[in-house]
């Protein structure tokens, strides 16, 4: 049995560094970050990261029972379900860390950041690679679903409850349901002072779609006010002459011609 008889335990010379770079990146994507003191109580997102370093560790080592009983106790701790089977870079950080699934198959690059309820999800239940592949500098905010054995390449953004079912270029950004691309600025995101969190500038071609239909309807309003319904007599109509009587007496005037 796994949990009495590990073969070995795999060599840890980078846990501390990968704690401290964990906890480090809070401050440079998270304005209400104030010390260490607080990150390290408050921040459960930190918590699952902290504790997925210890039971990913586990899972190489082939200690893979304890390290499902420890990521479980991580998951009633912070409510963030990391297997401990998934492949996470440097510098992964959880915002709010609420309802965040990550799989067992999913390889997430370096500096990448998470919002509360996003799911890298599979689509099979074959045991093979069924999870979604981040690259560096990637940005997924909150509500989306990753599903399948995708990859986003680097510096890729994911819009608010988008749900992204395909491979997705580097330097691209992508919403909706299904999700897609909307923006490919063709450079890297980061800036030199940090993390680029401008999530809230993504476009939104709905809204533009429906704000181009308000104007389109104002538009063919004006058009309308050119003309009245005028009910009119035979008597006096000035069609008198074509119609003869039989047609109905309701025309069309234009009112800027007066014809």
């Amino acid at each position: 049995m796994m949990f009495f008889s590990p073969s070995r335990i795999a060599a840890t010379p980078g846990l501390w560094r990968d704690w401290r770079e964990d906890v480090a990146c809070v401050f440079a994507r998270d304005p209400a970050a104030r010390g260490w003191l607080e990150v390290l109580l408050a921040y459960p997102g930190v918590h699952a990261v902290l504790l997925y370093r210890v039971t990913h560790r586990l899972w190489l080592a082939d200690w893979k029972l304890t390290a499902r009983l420890l990521a479980a106790f991580a998951r009633w701790l912070t409510n963030v379900d990391i297997h401990p089977g998934a492949t996470i870079g440097k510098r992964f950080f959880i915002d709010h860390g609420a309802c965040v699934v990550i799989g067992e198959t999913a390889e997430i690059g370096n500096d990448v950041t998470m919002y509360h309820g996003v799911t890298l999800g599979g689509t099979t239940w074959n045991k093979e690679k069924r999870h979604p592949t981040l690259g560096d500098n990637v940005l997924i905010g909150a509500g989306a679903k990753i599903l399948g054995a995708i990859t986003l390449g680097n510096n890729v953004r994911v819009g608010a409850n988008s749900v992204v079912i395909k491979d997705v270029p580097a330097c691209c950004t992508v919403i909706g349901i299904p999700g897609r691309i909307i923006q490919q600025k063709g450079v890297k995101i980061q800036d030199p002072r940090g993390i680029d969190l401008d999530h809230h500038l993504v476009p939104d071609p709905v809204g533009k779609a429906i704000n181009c239909l308000v104007e389109r309807l104002d538009e063919l309003e004006n058009n309308q006010k050119r003309f009245v319904v005028a009910e009119e007599t035979c008597g006096s109509c000035e069609a008198e002459g074509v119609c003869h009587g039989e047609e109905s007496p309701v025309k069309l005037r234009t009112a800027a011609g007066g014809k």
